[in-house]
């Protein structure tokens, strides 16, 4: 589960919104290549084009996010190793 406070106008602008306000849903996976093909070849609405890598932890995250028919935002995020 992950969980973070939105700073300045980002917090206020998920405080004022209708759908919930919670940004995102992140699942962990130990294969995110695996993942975001498995996720394309079933056609989910996938927010980009190739996973993502972030500067987080020691060796750095790649993810992805796909939106979920009602508009729920979920996030695929493998945690590097090497």
């Amino acid at each position: 589960l992950e969980l973070y406070q939105l700073p300045g106008t980002e917090g206020a602008e998920a405080a004022a919104r209708s759908d919930g306000h919670i940004d995102h849903v992140a699942l962990d996976v130990t294969d995110i290549d695996a993942a975001f093909a498995a996720a394309r070849s079933m056609r989910l609405d996938l927010l980009q084009d190739a996973p993502v890598f972030l500067p987080f932890w020691e060796k750095g995250i790649r993810y992805f996010i796909v939106r979920g028919p009602d508009g729920e935002r979920v996030e695929f995020c493998e945690r590097l190793k090497t």
